[in-house]
């Protein structure tokens, strides 16, 4: 770890030597406050030319509840009403430039005059992750764009049919909502060799001391004792201590996790770190470029996907084989634009316009041949 910088400040950096790229900056709703948030996204927006979005997420443990003076950490409930509610302010401000707002609420009763004019687009682009049914509902009321961690086919198609059927009952067409499962990406000059170096890469991510410390984090115990090439513990995990705070594995039961995990290793004889690898895994389209690309056509017109989140297991460079291989297949099958029709992340998404506050979603229109984005 290098350290994690502010992402906002990241991304008004890379507005200025960059044309086109959607920049998303991840921010929390628990542990911020809709004023500043709704300022520093306005600019951004202003500064890249209406390329900003929002990755709206909630802070769940008491982990990232430290750092901050309130401390503590909201119930599952009230983070998303909270969400909801920050959003809602947020709109609330971008639309009452030249006035002066008021908003009384559960979570916030803030009026004053908002000082940043809104950007190209009006309102930055709204992304939101949780996969949670409170999370879903969220992203069916609220979201522009939903990240999903289904990345298998069947997966993926039953998240699809869940999340865009909830959207009529918010005035919403299915158009309105994309969703991109986040997905990784490995390709060879042939399927044997793109598996070979598949598995190669996983083990390359795991290291004997990554396998332990995520072990460490169900089993709530030091295992630095341990041999990662060697068996999991045969000592149950603690009730009681959290080696790694804040990790999102800690929220399910732990026991469960663990006696799961000594099924498989037992079935399939796997030492720490293979079991590590196994259940780490998250290579979604492996194969030629041809492959590739089929797959990834073919869960945009099967209903898995409107587009996707690629995660390089490199950086930088890590999608240069895809640009350079696999997209112009894609283009070779009407899937995906050879050129930009606009200048805005909404007009780059096939997004109407941004929601005002308190209104429901325009309608959108379908394509015969659905583009990937």
């Amino acid at each position: 770890m290098v350290g994690r910088p502010e992402s906002l400040t990241v991304l008004s950096a890379l507005a200025a030597v960059t044309t086109h790229l959607g920049l998303a900056a991840t921010v929390s709703s628990t542990f911020n406050e809709p004023y500043e948030v709704a300022r520093r996204l306005a600019t951004l927006d202003h500064l890249s030319g209406g390329r900003a979005a929002w990755n709206v997420v909630t802070s769940y443990d008491a982990f990232t509840g430290e750092n901050f003076r309130r401390g503590g950490f909201l119930a599952e409930a009230d983070r998303y009403t909270r969400a909801a509610e920050f959003l809602e302010v947020a709109r609330e401000l971008w639309d009452s430039w030249g006035g002066t707002f008021e908003h009384q609420g559960r979570h916030f009763d803030i009026r004053g005059r908002f000082n940043t004019p809104p950007g190209p687009q009006g309102h930055p682009v709204i992304l939101q992750a949780g996969d949670s049914d409170e999370g879903r509902e969220f992203a069916a009321k609220d979201a522009d764009v939903i990240f999903s961690r289904h990345s298998k086919l069947e997966d993926g198609r039953a998240f699809f049919k869940d999340v865009k059927d909830r959207l009529a009952k918010y005035g919403r067409s299915r158009d309105d909502l994309k969703i991109f499962p986040a997905v990784t990406y490995v390709l060879g000059d042939t399927a044997a060799e793109a598996a070979e170096r598949a598995a190669e890469i996983r083990r390359a991510q795991v290291s004997p001391q990554t396998a332990i410390t995520f072990v460490e984090a169900i089993w709530g115990r030091d295992l630095s004792s341990y041999d990662p090439d060697g068996p999991l513990p045969d000592v149950d995990p603690s009730p009681d201590d959290l080696i790694s705070k804040g990790r999102a594995q800690l929220r399910g039961d732990r026991g469960a996790t663990a006696r799961q995990w000594r099924e498989l290793a037992a079935a399939r004889g796997l030492s720490i770190r293979e079991l590590v690898v196994e259940v780490t895994g998250r290579q979604t389209f492996v194969g030629t470029a041809a492959t590739v690309a089929d797959q990834i056509n073919e869960f945009v017109q099967s209903d898995a996907a409107d587009g996707f989140i690629f995660v390089p297991h490199l950086t930088p460079g890590g999608l240069d084989d895809l640009v350079d291989q696999v997209v112009p297949l894609l283009q070779e099958k009407g899937v995906y634009r050879e050129e930009y029709t606009g200048t805005t992340l909404r007009d780059h998404l096939g997004l109407g316009p941004a929601r005002t506050a308190g209104t429901a979603g325009t309608a959108g229109t379908a394509e015969s041949e659905r583009q990937a984005s």
